[in-house]
């Protein structure tokens, strides 16, 4: 593709369009796209030493662009768009591996990265811009990719980055407390999801968690609408329980079917389900769907276990209060004696989610251990004191060093224990002032357990 929004990515020959986002604004970088290479401009003002197209609004202009130059490829794909606060990256992951299991090629894009198959490279946003998810797409049609299946986060809606993307399915799993330092009310947050459920092609479906108190902003009468979850719905869960390193539970869609995966919780259960509607909807049998859920494994960074003697550590992306609830809450049925947690908040994010965090971490642990986590600008110390404000009790100690955490996490399992080192998962970095230092939470664990 030569047209490009990135003045970076800019070659010899390629023309540069100038898009305005909430923070920035392409017209800034011109002349370095020009520098670059870029042999013409489309811009909203200026007038500059190569070929220059004026357009009143740069982000039309380019929906347009594509559509004409690069639709009739896109149309071939089935793209299925999933949104929510949790479970987006396991449950597109999931259905990833599914699909690709079945013989049915599929890419996946979102928060670890771009897949086919195998991981292809990382990605800057959960949700790229238009221009790079059109690259994306077409490399996933070049590739022999037939399905399509992304995050889709609230900011990129919000900054309309997937402004005309048609959906042949749309996903809601759940709307809890996050991103209120960008969105501001719940409400706004829920809007924001909303939209994704007005671009369903005609013959396209919404499938909706009928559990989650906001399921009606995405039943829209213009759709049409698959409910799932423990009330009455479309497919409702039955009962589930954990036995040994396994989930069990049972679906009523009109027939009752029993289903066993490999990932543990009941917030597992909701993911898989969606993996289970959506390859009933794509016409798979049900005996073939019970055989290749039990075959699916969770995305990096999820519910990652390793065994230390009989003792278990798992390293979770659990950030939110209904993440970390639905963490701890999922061990707590696995009949282990001591829980420990290692847990921190991000800097320059929502405040208010600190001190429920530390709310939870205390109640449902028999330990807790606080430390930083992507501190950014912010110290560390006084994140941690907003996420102890309030306690009552006193469960808990302050580690600041993250690595120093973790092995004092490691040395106080004993017996049946487990440990929970949250809030990162596939993260490999510490975001620390403006600098992204490298930091593995896998890997120091299993650095410290060798040792």
């Amino acid at each position: 593709m030569k047209i490009k929004s990135d003045s970076r990515k800019i070659k010899e020959g390629d023309i540069f369009i100038a898009l305005k986002t909430i923070n920035n604004d392409g017209h800034k970088y011109v002349e370095d796209a020009i520098k670059n290479g870029a042999k013409m401009v489309i811009v909203e003002h200026g007038l500059y030493d190569v070929e220059t197209v004026m357009v009143p609004d740069t982000r039309e202009f380019l929906k347009g662009y594509l559509k004409k130059e690069y639709g009739y490829l896109i149309d071939e794909l089935t793209i299925i768009g999933m949104t929510g606060t949790n479970g987006k990256t396991t449950t597109c992951f999931l259905l990833h591996q599914a699909l690709n299991k079945l013989g049915l090629k599929c890419s996946y894009i979102g928060t670890i990265g771009f897949y086919i198959n195998e991981k292809v490279r990382d990605l800057v946003n959960t949700t790229p811009d238009i221009l790079d998810l059109y690259e994306l797409f077409l490399e996933s049609y070049g590739k022999g990719c037939k399905y399509v299946v992304m995050e889709v986060s609230s900011q990129a809606i919000a900054m309309k980055r997937v402004l005309e993307i048609k959906y042949d399915y749309a996903v809601f799993t759940n709307l809890t407390k996050d991103h209120l330092d960008y969105h501001k009310t719940t409400n706004n947050y829920a809007n924001t999801k909303q939209e994704l459920f007005k671009n369903i092609k005609p013959q396209g479906k919404a499938i909706v968690n009928k559990d989650d108190q906001y399921f009606n902003y995405f039943l829209l009468s213009e759709n049409k609408n698959i409910t799932y979850g423990f009330s009455d719905s479309d497919y409702k869960i039955i009962n589930y329980e954990i036995i040994d390193d396994t989930t069990t539970f049972a679906i009523d869609d009109g027939q009752k079917t029993k289903y066993i995966i490999e990932i543990l919780g009941k917030y597992n259960v909701y993911n898989m389900l969606i993996v289970i509607i959506l390859l009933k909807e794509l016409g798979i049998e049900k005996d073939l769907i019970k055989q290749v859920v039990r075959e699916l494994k969770a995305s990096v960074g999820r519910m990652d276990i390793i065994n230390h003697g009989n003792n278990k550590i798992i390293i979770d992306y659990a950030h939110t209060p209904d993440a970390v609830t639905n963490i701890l809450n999922t061990v707590k049925e696995m009949n282990v004696n001591n829980i420990y947690t290692i847990i921190g908040c991000g800097g320059n994010r929502d405040k208010e989610k600190r001190p429920l965090i530390g709310k939870i971490a205390t109640t449902l642990s028999t330990k807790v251990i606080f430390t930083s986590d992507n501190p950014r600008d912010e110290d560390p110390s006084v994140i941690i004191s907003d996420m102890v404000k309030n306690l009552i009790t006193n469960n808990y100690e302050i580690e600041i060093d993250r690595n120093n955490a973790i092995k004092k996490g490691v040395q106080k399992l004993v017996n049946n224990d487990i440990l929970l080192v949250l809030g990162k998962g596939h993260e490999v970095y510490q975001i620390i002032g403006k600098e992204r230092i490298q930091f593995d939470d896998r890997e120091k664990v299993l650095d410290i357990i060798r040792r």
